[in-house]
């Protein structure tokens, strides 16, 4: 945790520094500058002080400090007397930054610092020797037996409401908060039994994001998302004619809100089914299943009600779709849906015929916008029979899981055949590597996990294949470890957007052969959760699939090698720098002219 805390000291530092060279004055953990004092006071009586709370608790139960919520600690003394009082952050309310330009200087400030430079105001007469920021976290887990009995969004909904009353986990505060109000805060709150830590000055930095920059030069060149072009009038035409690519966010959304709007308008089309893990607040993928819905199609949503943190979204979008007619079924208790899938069914010319989406990110327009994910369209018959067979299972009882035996052809279905058959992918390399042949595979996911399929890569490299792994987050593989990781290098990319598509390649003796899907390699993902890996069968998109790879493995602008010790390298260009996700914006606009 020390370690973590010092490296991001030393990041804040840094871009403070840069961000300074451009006129751009973060002010962080020091005075408010003078020159700007006045606006800030103003700032503080005409929006500031109208959202101030202010408690003076004394014994737990006097004050109820929110789940991740940030306040202010301070000790108010009068002669020999001495009183807490806690002080909210109104973040929630305004903005967690002012800003205000003086002399050619934009300043931004945070609303803690404006709120302690004007504590004098609360307290005339009374000494204020500093405030200092704190913060709880909540037990927010919500338990659910594997095999609950009754309605399982009441269960969850019910559990959601106690959510924010949930047990104090953790107290994280300012290290710089004096032992002996900490020690009043801890019993004032009833806090003996938390995790204590100490901390910054500031917590909540994720609004740091939200910082508003207005110096022009130092906001991202825009990438205007490319419209993919159709061959047919429509979209679905299309799909029935050719198997179409995405890459978001490169690729403009609309085109997946047209999949949903023309099935949902399609006089051919009778049945839609999906899966529904995080939407969007607004989304407009739901409204269009409400339109199908009420157009007298047949609607079936598999809405996943233990998305952490999007319960509550998707019960009220659950809700809403179920008076629409729309035949809404709640996750099981004991498994997670995190597949991304819908098949569209139609009866053309007396003929039915399947569409099917199947991708990597969720069906959230907001996200999509900066999340990166590959999504495919298709007609496919030998997939989409697969997937009809998965929504047939879903929509059974749920003890169907354990009982029926779900054999799917072409799709990988976790938990049924998703890692068995990605072993078996990487045996069939071994055996090539064996063999004298050339024997090697790319694999680009968000986590690696899952000890079965590390041990199993180790067992790769050890036979000769080589491996490259392109890792977002978690990776417990250890590369370039003489005599077990020899043949594996790992990176990470961070870039503008969030790394989140996963696609798995394997040379298979100059038969390629490539996956793409939600899956991660972790074992919440293999055994514990429904997820959909699908082969990529059209020739000319595994070729331009197997160019996205190439793209990235040429990052040499936001690319770090993952050491054998687990430390992280720059990777050094030899000549000119290349920023994948910049190489991919302008591959996608050259392919869609």
């Amino acid at each position: 945790m020390n370690q973590q805390q010092d490296r991001f000291g030393r990041i804040v530092k840094t871009v403070k520094e840069e961000l300074k060279k451009k006129n751009v004055n973060i002010v962080y953990n020091e005075p408010i500058p003078a020159i700007v004092c006045k606006e800030v006071t103003d700032y503080f009586f005409a929006q500031i002080a109208a959202f101030l709370r202010v408690a003076y608790p004394q014994s737990a139960g006097d004050f109820f400090p929110e789940n991740n919520h940030v306040y202010l600690a301070a000790e108010l003394k009068t002669g020999n007397s001495s009183q807490l009082a806690v002080i909210t952050i109104p973040s929630d309310h305004i903005p967690r930054f002012f800003s205000v330009t003086k002399e050619g200087i934009q300043y931004v400030i945070f609303i803690d610092d404006i709120i302690k430079m004007q504590l004098l105001s609360l307290w005339p007469g009374i000494t204020v020797n500093a405030a200092y920021s704190f913060k709880v976290t909540r037990d927010a887990e919500i338990d659910l037996d594997d095999e609950y009995r009754g309605n399982l969004a009441q269960k969850i909904a019910a559990q959601i409401a106690k959510r924010d009353f949930g047990l104090v986990t953790r107290l994280l505060y300012n290290a710089a908060m004096p032992e002996a109000l900490l020690q009043q805060l801890v019993r004032s709150l009833g806090l003996q039994n938390a995790m204590i830590m100490p901390g910054g000055a500031y917590h909540n930095l994720k609004d740091l994001s939200a910082i508003p920059i207005k110096e022009a030069s130092l906001k991202d060149e825009p990438w205007p998302a490319v419209l993919y072009p159709l061959s047919e009038p429509t979209l679905l035409e299309s799909i029935s004619r050719q198997d179409i690519l995405l890459h978001l966010p490169f690729h403009n959304y609309d085109m997946v809100l047209r999949f949903f709007n023309e099935a949902a308008l399609d006089r051919t089309v009778t049945e839609i089914s999906m899966t529904m893990y995080r939407i969007s607040g607004t989304s407009k993928i739901a409204e269009a299943l409400i339109t199908a819905a009420l157009s007298g199609k047949k609607v079936t949503v598999f809405v996943e009600l233990k998305a952490r943190f999007d319960e509550a979204n998707n019960i009220s979008w659950a809700r809403k779709m179920k008076a629409a007619g729309i035949r809404i079924i709640y996750s099981i208790p004991q498994m997670k849906v995190h597949a991304k899938v819908v098949l569209v069914k139609r009866k053309c010319q007396g003929h039915w015929q399947y569409l099917g989406l199947l991708g990597s990110g969720n069906f959230n327009e907001v996200t999509a916008r900066f999340y990166t994910d590959q999504v495919l369209m298709t007609s496919n018959a030998g997939l989409l029979k697969d997937l009809d067979q998965l929504f047939k299972l879903l929509k059974k009882n749920k003890k169907s899981f354990t009982s029926d035996a779900l054999l799917p052809q072409q799709l990988l279905i976790a938990p049924f055949n998703l890692q068995s058959r990605f072993a078996e992918l990487i045996d069939r390399e071994m055996s090539h590597a064996r063999a004298g042949r050339k024997a090697e595979m790319i694999v680009k996911i968000n986590n690696l996990e899952d000890e079965k399929m590390i041990r199993k890569l180790y067992e790769a490299s050890n036979a000769g294949v080589t491996i490259q792994l392109i890792v977002r987050g978690i990776c417990r593989l250890l590369p370039g470890v003489e005599g077990q990781s020899e043949h594996i290098t790992v990176r990470r990319i961070v870039d503008r957007y969030l790394e989140h598509g996963r696609i798995f390649w394997f040379y298979n003796n100059s038969e390629d052969e490539i996956y793409m899907g939600s899956a991660d390699w972790m074992t919440r993902n293999l055994y514990r959760r429904i997820e959909v890996c699908f082969p990529v069968l059209d020739n000319s998109l595994k070729a331009s699939l197997r160019q996205v790879l190439d793209i990235y493995l040429e990052d040499t602008s936001k690319a770090t090698w993952i050491t054998a010790g687990g430390a992280h390298t720059p990777v050094v260009a030899k000549g000119k720098k290349v920023q994948a996700q910049a190489a991919m914006y302008q591959w996608v606009k050259e392919q869609s002219q």
